[in-house]
């Protein structure tokens, strides 16, 4: 009897012995996956108080921006943005004023899909405000253009248009709406 004790205790012995090693192989397997995992949110980059002017060509100021954090993620090469303004001035005296709650900068900066509480406001040179809010936003900055499948309200001198959905050519000052337009102006 004391014989058939001491092979189950050598028997148990060697099988924790053999989990333990089986559990050790696969365990850095599994964290090295969590580990990529982890790794498709790795900031590589960040900036707080984040500052930025850029000119053009000719030395006129093209925009100035500014945010409360940066966060740039190393495998997507996606920018995240906390509370973005732009003034887009393109070589003029009376600039586009953007902002938002939050900001996507995709790679390259080709688009910035602006979040929540998008605002986009400028007066004119007769002191006529224009303001166009919406929920969200796309903007392609090369083509000084600006989309929204979302509502959008936008406030002139004239009155006030509400629509689903637009696209804002704001180089030339044209804006297409989509559908459900709606609008109150004001005749003088």
């Amino acid at each position: 009897m004391p014989r058939k004790i001491l092979n189950t205790l050598i028997f148990a012995l060697i099988a924790v012995v053999v989990a333990a090693l089986g559990y050790w192989n696969l365990a850095p397997d599994s964290a090295r996956q969590a580990q990529r995992a982890s790794d498709n949110n790795v900031v590589d980059f960040y900036a707080v108080g984040a500052r930025t002017v850029q000119f053009q060509d000719d030395g006129k100021l093209h925009y100035r921006m500014t945010a409360d954090k940066l966060e740039h993620i190393k495998s997507t090469d996606i920018t995240l943005i906390d509370a973005p303004k732009l003034e887009l001035y393109r070589g003029t005296e009376l600039p586009w004023e953007v902002t938002s709650q939050r900001a996507e900068v995709s790679p390259g900066g080709v688009e910035v899909e602006l979040i929540d509480d998008v605002r986009i406001a400028r007066t004119d040179a007769k002191n006529r405000p224009t303001i166009i809010t919406s929920s969200r936003m796309t903007v392609i900055p090369d083509k000084e253009y600006a989309q929204t499948e979302q509502a959008v309200r936008i406030v002139a001198a004239n009155g006030v248009t509400t629509a689903q959905g637009m696209k804002a050519y704001l180089n030339d000052g044209r804006m297409l709406l989509q559908s459900n337009v709606r609008g109150q102006h004001e005749v003088r």
